[in-house]
């Protein structure tokens, strides 16, 4: 039998002896006899200048998967001291109120409202936020997660906020607050259903067969795929939006590491100092004129004293629940805003920034059923969109601490949750066809798609669905208009189907590193990070 010129090929390289002029650029060398001739090579000095030294053969070993991230400076039980804490919460409210303010200032004036209605929904936004990230540190996942407004929420906000039963409404004001009782019924309703699938550990079922492979698109494109509002957000005020970013890049990755004493206020508050520095240079430009003979979109976009958030809202103000109205119920909107709601990739990125371990199916579910106990309360004092957790700022992960605009989303979602989906690419094995078709065509599509939905809806003013049920034509557009969705469902049926039955497509998708963690009991660790305090783990045991 003749054997293939590649097998012959092999089989000469591997049988004939090596050679001094053949033998040092063999690639079908053993290691011991690598390490052997790189030590009969010359020194560098003698080999010329600018050679590389030898290489070891013990220093040509893989990084080590590690369950635990431990590039924090404080981990989940561990919380910093009182000053550091109170320091970064604000930090962590900076970053917060620029996506809050983003989402009012799209959503607030296509309900008919002004400077004082949106003024009012940002502070709602702020006060429930708080509340609910208590909830989720307390009795949720307990992980050190800021839960507050979402992008997620945007699409099936405005779908309700369009529809022809508002254009009957001629005062601004009456329309404001008609639309703002049904988003609010929409949201109660949602809910309703995360909390039921939550706690009746319907979503502990799908943590379960989750393995980091499937896991990667999901968390990734939770952030990625909000690409569409990250930089065109910051372009729109170029002379302001890029010095901010070049801003944070320089003082979280140059300034923290070339100043000894500045690692503390270039490091952890770096989002705080750019804040405050491009505010003042934004402040100055709008001072000294620089936008008097500009556009009134780009005036709105730059000027600092046009978003009207400071004359409009009153100086001390509690929200209260039903403070627009007892909310309106229709069928149609409830099912769009459930088909968003179920935006959760963000948490495995906490899990991984804390310190922790993978959650355990059952907290998780836990979290998500008080993940819409706070979507419940949202509804009911009218935040427009759903809670969803975030990441922290700084890398600090206490619980403790826990209690700009578009820089904000560069920072919180591009850079940390992104970062924490591809690091579960440790446990897989990414030399395998099977590894790889999983990640590439669920990442591609997961982009893809929905940009698709997305021009389509621009060019046609409807989405790419579209027959004569407008709430089935909503839910199906805001599915496959999510990239952390599409991404998610391709990732997860395929990983769950194909070749699963191999034997060593168990360790390539890397199940075995979070196979011990699907119990609660399994890994002691579970009980230190997600035990519930004040001793309601008795009345509330983990499974």
């Amino acid at each position: 039998m003749i054997k293939p010129r590649a097998a012959r090929l092999a089989f000469r390289f591997a049988t004939k002896p090596p050679t001094s002029s053949s033998s040092s650029s063999s690639p079908f060398l053993s290691s011991s006899s690598a390490l052997s001739l790189s030590r009969r090579r010359p020194p560098p000095s003698v080999a010329g200048v600018g050679a590389m030294a030898p290489v070891k053969a013990e220093e040509l070993v893989a990084f080590v998967p590690k369950e635990q991230y431990d590039g924090v400076d404080y981990c989940i039980t561990s919380p910093p001291p009182w000053l550091t804490a109170v320091l970064l919460a604000f930090q962590h409210y900076l970053v917060m109120l620029g996506t809050t303010v983003i989402v009012a200032t799209i959503l607030v004036p296509l309900m008919g409202g002004g400077h004082v209605e949106k003024a009012i929904v940002v502070q709602t936004i702020l006060f429930l936020a708080g509340i609910n990230t208590l909830l989720q540190v307390h009795l949720g996942t307990r992980l050190p997660a800021v839960m507050g407004a979402s992008y997620a929420y945007i699409y099936p906000a405005v779908a309700i906020i369009l529809s022809p039963r508002f254009a009957i409404v001629v005062d601004p004001f009456e329309r404001f607050v008609y639309t703002m009782r049904s988003l609010q019924g929409a949201l109660i309703i949602a809910g309703v259903v995360q909390a039921i699938i939550g706690f009746f550990g319907i979503w502990r079922i799908f943590i379960r067969f989750l393995s980091p492979l499937a896991a990667v698109p999901f968390v990734t494109l939770s952030a990625l795929g909000l690409f569409y509002f990250a930089f065109p957000g910051v372009a729109k005020c170029i002379e302001v939006g890029l010095p901010a970013l070049i801003l944070l890049l320089l003082f979280t990755e140059y300034a923290a590491h070339f100043f000894a004493r500045g690692s503390f206020l270039f490091g952890r508050c770096a989002v705080l100092v750019t804040v405050l520095v491009v505010w003042i240079y934004a402040e100055i430009l709008t001072a000294a004129g620089a936008y008097n003979e500009r556009s009134l979109v780009t005036q709105f976009s730059c000027r600092a004293d046009r978003s009207g958030l400071i004359h409009g809202a009153p100086w001390v103000r509690f929200p209260y629940p039903f403070q627009w109205g007892y909310p309106i119920f229709f069928a149609d909107d409830c099912f769009v805003m459930i088909a968003a709601s179920f935006s959760t990739g963000t948490l495995m990125a906490v899990t991984r920034y804390a310190g922790a371990t993978f959650c355990p199916p059952s907290v998780f579910a836990r979290g998500v059923g008080w993940q819409g106990i706070s979507t419940i309360l949202d509804g009911m004092c009218g935040t427009l969109t759903g809670s969803v957790a975030s990441v922290s700022v700084g890398l600090d992960a206490s619980r403790k601490q826990k209690g700009y605009k578009d820089l904000s989303l560069v920072h919180d979602l591009l850079l940390a949750t992104a970062a924490a989906g591809l690091c579960f690419l440790q446990y897989c094995n990414l030399n395998t066809l099977r590894t790889k078709f999983i990640l590439s065509i669920s990442l591609f599509l997961g982009l893809s798609i929905p940009q698709y939905f997305r021009e389509y809806e621009v060019f046609y003013v409807f989405g790419p669905v579209h027959t004569h049920s407008p709430a089935f034509n909503v839910i199906v557009n805001v599915i496959f208009s999510s990239p952390a969705t599409v991404a998610a469902i391709l990732a997860y049926l395929l990983d769950c189907t194909h070749t699963y039955w191999d034997g060593p497509v168990w360790k390539d998708r890397g199940f075995h590193w979070w196979e011990k963690f699907k119990s609660y009991r399994h890994d002691p660790r579970s009980e230190e990070f997600y035990s519930l305090p004040y001793g309601l783990s008795k009345y509330f045991p983990s499974f």
